[in-house]
């Protein structure tokens, strides 16, 4: 089997991470197919608290061999949590400014589908630009070490 592991790219350039969880997903039988089979998506995904319980909005492909009976691609789906976790991140995300964002959705080896969160607080463009320099010089060294020129 094929290791599945759909990360959420723009994550760490618009969000600060505060703290980090892994977090099981509650899914339809072919959702997990679609998983699976590589049909998923975490671009523009957000969590949100409804009734002390977190779901997350984000893209599953429809499972190709589904047939008639097939699932809603950006349905919400439940995140499952330990109670405690649940509690500690809906106070923190009352705080102005803070926000939980889905980083990385991979399979583990028993078939079951997690997903990697985080509270996040959003930088500031100064911040991104801080991001970019320290990206760029960091390539830059590379360039110079393999070059043979330092």
């Amino acid at each position: 089997m094929s290791e599945i592991n759909i990360k959420n790219k723009k994550a760490s350039f618009q969000y600060e991470f505060l703290e980090k969880y892994i977090a099981g997903i509650q899914l339809l039988g072919t959702e997990i197919k679609s998983i699976r089979g590589g049909k998923a998506s975490l671009v523009d995904s957000f969590c949100s608290f409804d009734n002390h319980e977190l779901y997350v909005k984000m893209y599953i492909g429809e499972y190709s061999h589904g047939g008639y009976v097939n699932h809603d691609p950006r349905r919400e789906r439940k995140l499952l949590l330990t109670h405690r976790e649940l509690l500690k991140l809906e106070k923190k995300v009352q705080n102005v400014g803070l926000t939980i964002v889905p980083l990385r959705m991979f399979v583990t080896e028993k078939g079951y589908a997690k997903l990697e969160i985080a509270l996040c607080r959003g930088k500031k463009v100064a911040d991104k630009r801080e991001s970019i320099k320290e990206r760029e010089s960091a390539r830059e060294m590379d360039r110079v070490m393999k070059s043979g020129r330092y």
